[in-house]
């Protein structure tokens, strides 16, 4: 299908993404440039392929040809984002599959610090709060990396997410069996609380967190093992029907070594069971707490329906973290774009007008 696009929204594309894209100008002065190996110049800068795939993102293309096809045929893209030469496909794929990684992560780091000193903290009363979740991504056949089960092929990204800010923080990339508990300590920093499911429960590591001064509040097994070293007073018009010291597991098997709490609350007619060391919050504050998780499930959503990232057009290991990454920048730039420009978080309203 042929690429078309209003003349009017053309005309506005130039001024938003020029403003869209301010933030990245101040990172890529302090980066080390992308060189080309060997003799032969780069068909396509950094820059160029960052700019390519952001405009992937924000105009929610399907494939890597379509995007070929804008960056020779649409006025704007072919001016302000294509190399001025043109980019050749065979040129293109190699960019995104083998160049450009250790670039991208430093854009996103830099990005994300500076998304996180411009954007207000909501929930900064419960804390530095990081969403810890894993996502699956449909992969094809050939991508013989991407194990998952027989027959079917998936990668899996591993996600913290900055609830405060409503920003991802950290991305991890393995195959689809790739187990989430290993990056939990990845992910956290010290002082900050992760928020997991009930796949993340592990004794183990909760003894291992608190040895590394990372806070949790874990959703757990209703049947969990228990023994109370001190009940908690409830009060009696609270969801919070359980609040206790315990030490979890079975003795000599799987029990934690230091003491945690255990926090039971009831929602909605679901009994949630949530274990944390977050001793200085009150038991409904870490319901509250536990239920800020399901922020990441919308920002999955949101991301996979509006930028497209799950679209690959990459197939190797590399290229996909290329392609992961390039997703998340653009989220980061249209949460800064639209809090300056809006004071909202990130909009598919205003998103439209920068793609």
């Amino acid at each position: 299908m042929p690429y078309t696009i209003d003349p009017q929204k053309r005309k506005e594309k130039a001024p938003c993404f020029k403003e869209l894209w301010a933030p990245i100008y101040r990172i890529l002065i302090k980066m080390v440039p992308l060189k080309a190996r060997g003799y032969r110049p780069l068909q396509m800068e950094f820059e160029e392929q960052l700019k390519a795939l952001v405009l992937y993102h924000l105009e929610e293309h399907t494939s890597g040809r379509h995007l070929l096809q804008v960056l020779e045929e649409d006025d704007f893209a072919r001016k302000e984002i294509a190399p001025a030469e043109g980019i050749k496909k065979s040129s293109f794929f190699e960019a995104i599959n083998s160049r450009g990684l250790e670039q991208l992560l430093y854009v996103f780091q830099a990005l994300q610090a500076d998304a996180a000193r411009t954007l207000p903290r909501e929930y900064s009363n419960l804390g530095d709060l990081v969403s810890i979740d894993g996502s699956l991504i449909d992969a094809v056949l050939s991508m013989e990396w991407a194990d998952y089960r027989n027959g079917s092929k998936k990668a899996k990204v591993h996600l913290g997410f900055d609830i405060n800010r409503g920003i991802p923080s950290k991305i991890y990339l393995t195959d689809g069996k790739g187990d989430e508990r290993p990056y939990v300590s990845q992910i956290l920093s010290s002082g900050q609380t992760g928020i997991m499911d009930r796949y993340y429960q592990c004794h183990k590591n909760f003894d291992y967190y608190q040895a590394e001064g990372k806070h949790f509040v874990c959703r757990i097994k209703r049947k969990t093992r228990k023994t109370v070293i001190k009940a908690n007073a409830v009060k009696p018009d609270s969801i919070v029907f359980y609040d206790a010291i315990v030490l979890l597991g079975t003795r000599k098997v799987n029990q934690t070594e230091k003491p945690l709490r255990l926090v039971g609350y009831r929602a909605q007619g679901i009994e949630y069971w949530v274990a944390t060391d977050r001793y200085d919050l009150t038991a409904e504050d870490i319901a509250s707490v536990y239920k800020l998780r399901w922020n990441i499930e919308v920002f999955f959503g949101w991301w996979k329906r509006h930028l497209k990232v799950y679209h690959l057009i990459a197939r190797s290991q590399y290229g996909l973290m290329v392609q992961m990454l390039a997703g998340l920048i653009t989220y980061l730039l249209l949460s800064i774009y639209c809090h300056n420009n809006y004071n909202e978080k990130v909009s598919i309203l205003h998103s439209a007008c920068p793609g």
